[in-house]
Order: C-alpha cells, then sequence, then structure tokens
C-alpha cells in the first residue's frame, strides 16, 4: 500500500496527522529546515515524537534541507549525528554538501532528497540514487506522464510526490525574491511570500505612476499560484509506482492537517478496496473544500499549467469553516474541549473524527466553563465543557460553517 506522508509543525499536529490516518509524517527542527516560522521542534522535541511515532509502528522524516553555507555546516554535523542517535526514519536533504555529510556520520539513516532539489528526469534520480538516496521527492514540475517513465527507468528506487497544499511560483521553491526585496532568505527557511503580493507596472519616465498589468483598478497578483489538489487523481497516482504520496502544510492548523489526512487516507483505502471500480466520493472535495486554502489545480498534472493556475484578484485565502477546538479529555459526563474560537448557545457546530462516517452536526443548548457553571459562549483559549448523548472518539475536532452577510 503506498505511503501517506503529513505535515506535523509541531506535536499537538503530529499526534493529530498520525491518528487521522498518515503513514508517516515529516518534520523540521528549529534550524535548517525550510520552514523556519513554524512551531518546529527542539531537539528534545524531537526525541519525544520520534518515539510517540515508533510507538504507533509508523515512521518520521525530519526535514534538513536547506541550501547550507560555511557556517552552518559543523552544527548540522552535530544535529545530524543527534539525529541517529535519536532513530529517526530518514532525513530530508537538497545540499549535496549535506548528503556528504549524512552519508560520513549517518550512514544507516535513509535520505530523502527534498523536492527543492527539483529532480525532473531519470538521469537525475539515477546520479542520487549513486550517491545513497533512498527516495526521490520529485520536483512538483513533473506530469504524470512523466512521473510513470521515470519509475519505468529507475524501479528500484522510492519516488515521492506532492498531492496536497500550496504551490510556490518560483522553480521547486528555490526563490530569491524575499531574499532580494527584504533580506530574508527562502532557501534558509525564512520566506515572506512576497510571491502573495499585489503588483503594478512602473514605467521608468514616469515615476509615482503605477499601471496594472492587467486592465482593472487593483493591480494583479501575477505571482499568485493557486493551491495544488489532486484528490481525483488518485486512482492513477496509485497505479502510477509512485510510493508516497505528501501532503504539505507544515505552518498550517491541526484541523488543517487532520482533515486534510483523513481525506486522503479515505481516498486511498477507497482505491484498495475498489480497484477495478474506484470511484472518487463528492464528499473529499467538499471536505477539502472546507479547511483554509486558495482556489485548487491540478498543478503540472497534465503538464505545464495554462494562466488559470495563478489568481489574479486575491492572495486570500478560502475560509468557508472555521476550526472552533480539539477535545482533550472527559470528566464527570463532560466532554472538555481546548477552545480556539468562539461559539454560542444555538450554534450548530459540527464534530469529526478519523472517519467521514462518524461526523455529525449538533446544536448547542448548553455550555459550561471549567467550574460547570452555564455560558452563553465560548471564548479563545479556554476550556468548555459539553455534555453529548454519544460517544466521541480521541482527537475528535469541532468546527462550524462561516456566516457569509
Amino acid at each position: 500500500m503506498i505511503e501517506l506522508l503529513s505535515p506535523a509543525g509541531n506535536l499537538t499536529k503530529l499526534k493529530y496527522a498520525l491518528h487521522y490516518g498518515a503513514d508517516a509524517v515529516y518534520i523540521g527542527g528549529k534550524k535548517f529546515g525550510l520552514r523556519q516560522k513554524a512551531d518546529n521542534f527542539s531537539p528534545e522535541q524531537i526525541k519525544q515524537a520520534v518515539e510517540y511515532t515508533h510507538h504507533l509502528n509508523k515512521k518520521i522524516y525530519i526535514a534538513v534541507n536547506i541550501y547550507a553555507h560555511n557556517q552552518h555546516l559543523d552544527e548540522i554535523k552535530n544535529f545530524i549525528k543527534y539525529l541517529k542517535m535519536i532513530k529517526v526514519d530518514a532525513l530530508i536533504i537538497s545540499d549535496p554538501g549535506v548528503v556528504t555529510i549524512a552519508r560520513k556520520y549517518a550512514e544507516e539513516i535513509p535520505m530523502h532528497l527534498s523536492t527543492q532539489a527539483n529532480c525532473t528526469n531519470y538521469e537525475s534520480v539515477k546520479f542520487w540514487q549513486k550517491n545513497g538516496l533512498q527516495r526521490i521527492i520529485l520536483a512538483r514540475e513533473l506530469s504524470i506522464a512523466e512521473i510513470k517513465e521515470i519509475r519505468q527507468k529507475v524501479p528500484n528506487i522510492e519516488l515521492e510526490m506532492f498531492v496536497h497544499g500550496a504551490m510556490c511560483i518560483s522553480y521547486s521553491g528555490r526563490c530569491l525574491l524575499s531574499n532580494f526585496l527584504i533580506q530574508r532568505n527562502a532557501n534558509l527557511g525564512d520566506c515572506a511570500q512576497p510571491c502573495r503580493w499585489k503588483y503594478s507596472l512602473v514605467e521608468e519616465t514616469r515615476p509615482g505612476q503605477f499601471f496594472p498589468i492587467l486592465e482593472d483598478e487593483y493591480g494583479t497578483y501575477i505571482l499568485n499560484s493557486k493551491d495544488l489538489c489532486l484528490i481525483n487523481k488518485i486512482s492513477e497516482i496509485l497505479e502510477s509506482g509512485i510510493d508516497s504520496i505528501k501532503i504539505e502544510g507544515r505552518m498550517k492548523s491541526l484541523y488543517y492537517t487532520a482533515n486534510v489526512t483523513r481525506i486522503y487516507r479515505d481516498a486511498v483505502n477507497n482505491y484498495y478496496k475498489n480497484q477495478h471500480n474506484y470511484q472518487s466520493k463528492n464528499i473529499y472535495l467538499d471536505e477539502l473544500e472546507k479547511v483554509s486554502h486558495r482556489q485548487y489545480y491540478e498543478g503540472f498534472y497534465n503538464g505545464r499549467p495554462d494562466k488559470n493556475a495563478q489568481n489574479y484578484e486575491s492572495s486570500g485565502y478560502i475560509r468557508n469553516y472555521q476550526f472552533l477546538g480539539e477535545l482533550i479529555g472527559k470528566k464527570h459526563g463532560f466532554y472538555q474541549f481546548n477552545i480556539r474560537a468562539k461559539f454560542s448557545i444555538g450554534d450548530t457546530i459540527e464534530f469529526i473524527s478519523q472517519y467521514l462516517e462518524d461526523d455529525f452536526s449538533w446544536t448547542v443548548d448548553k455550555i459550561y466553563d471549567e467550574e460547570q457553571n452555564e455560558i452563553e459562549f465560548t471564548k479563545p483559549n479556554t476550556i468548555a465543557l459539553l455534555k453529548l448523548n454519544r460517544k466521541l472518539s480521541p482527537f475528535t475536532i469541532i468546527r462550524k460553517k462561516i456566516d457569509k452577510c
């Protein structure tokens, strides 16, 4: 069965990813990964994450995928030696220098080539295989036809591809725009996402006059890519010979991690149960619309995207549902929830768990605070108690539809 690989920006998100169906998770330390704005993991937290993941008989991969400068190398060496000691399952690496260090100090840890290395052809796959890589995370610029050819030409190496999440206008994420504009280096994990900003054209002899690149009054988001979503391509992907499908989003919420993971989990399981008669369920895309996202498209799946791959109107997220909180326990007949956003008496809220068929809605009739006093509404960063006449599974999440005026 193909591996489903989910993001984990911190230990809580890691637990939700695993319990909502991920076979493996990928995380980053406080340094050397390309998501420095995520919470990330201290060395001790990485150790805890490894132990928790292995207790569930699942795998954990650590991103060490910056493009390193000289001053990083000694510290990276020590970090990799530590990862060897705590027995992580793989290192995700972009830089040939870091590959060399990993081979020298932690040869027994499998190495996965990061998508940042923009591996786009089978000869490149062979090169990295000869240099000790066990898995290639393929460039996002590849079509499914190219991926199938790579699998045919190099049958004895693991291949991984992204199936869901944010896309970057730069080549495999290797961008200098952030560094150039505000001195934050994307290739060291500190991207400010200037590709999401709005741009206009300025003519040299007319300073101060801004001309929209498209003919409207707002300027244009010419670099603003839509989000990748390949949920409707699962059957062909699973038949292509891919070993692992990957969800992007270490900086997203635990609700995003959990809900997207369980949708792809259900789709994969559905395929293996019905290989000769597989059909994607309508609920898959419906649920993926309920997490924070930009407009969806299918990336390079069918070849070079056309102009519709960009959103020229807004860089904002589509948010139709609000994450309200997560179940943290049960006491004296009350379910205890960690509250992330307000809801009130009379609101209809939804309860979701690992399995789609267990979801249900409930109109709130009573809410209690931690002392079991009745309250009219919840407040973020508090504990609220709910009394329900049905059993909730651990890691249940609550959400509600956002009312649009």
